[in-house]
């Protein structure tokens, strides 16, 4: 089901507009923020299917910011997969303890990309 929304938090404006091109292509509604800060203030008005949550931010890391959204009811069920350059088991279970869902390494891979997103939503953009 097209339509899910999903905020992209990335300190990256190319890896912003990749995803969001990827995204978008499949039908999902992708907002966009540059730090932990811009998330949090979006996340005020908006309720996000999903997060694509960029590990290393300027000011708050992406590892904190996860844990925060966890803590707030808000937000504590919503599905939030890491998405960083460091592709180690021991990232990974970093990004896990804090309470991500998941992992997407980079450089993205635009091919499998939108499929790995499919699995971690209730209703799938393509069917």
């Amino acid at each position: 089901m097209a339509g899910e929304t999903i905020l992209v938090v990335d300190d990256n404006a190319v890896n912003l507009k990749l995803v969001r091109v990827l995204l978008e292509y499949e039908g999902y509604d992708v907002r966009t923020a540059m730090d932990a800060e811009d998330a949090l203030r979006i996340l005020t008005i908006l309720e996000p299917q999903l997060i694509l949550m960029d590990v290393q931010l300027p000011g708050m890391d992406g590892l904190e910011l996860t844990r925060r959204l966890r803590a707030d009811v808000a937000t504590k069920d919503v599905v939030i997969l890491a998405l960083t350059a460091s592709a180690t088991r021991s990232d990974e279970e970093k990004a896990l303890q804090a309470g991500c869902n998941g992992y997407v390494a980079k450089p993205i891979d635009g091919a499998s990309f939108p499929s790995v997103i499919a699995k971690y939503l209730p209703h799938p953009a393509t069917p």
